[in-house]
């Protein structure tokens, strides 16, 4: 019974951290659709270029941090969650 318990904890994790791996597709969608509508902006009014570049750049740099979040999530999914969620498991079963 042990062992299932760990192993159901273990793919959890493991599914958890894959999960949270997806979700960098989005800041991927987001910084692509960004850099496009900013050249072509650029390409309308070349003047323009300055404020529209570090628009941009705050812009992309906001939407990269989710995907440094969910990288973290990933990692302590992966890393630390199982370890812990064993050792509260053995605890409560007092072993």
């Amino acid at each position: 019974m042990l062992e299932i318990s760990i192993a159901i904890i273990l793919s959890c994790c493991a599914l958890g951290a894959a999960i949270a791996a997806l979700t960098g597709i989005g800041p991927a969608l987001g910084e692509g659709g960004a850099v496009a509508k900013s050249c072509e902006a650029v390409g309308r009014q070349p003047e323009a270029k300055s404020a529209v570049t570090s628009t941009m750049i705050i812009g992309c740099a906001l939407a990269e941090t989710t995907g440094i979040y969910a990288l973290f999530v990933a990692i302590l999914l992966i890393f630390v969650a199982p370890g812990s969620f064993v050792n509260i498991l053995m605890n409560a079963l007092g072993r």
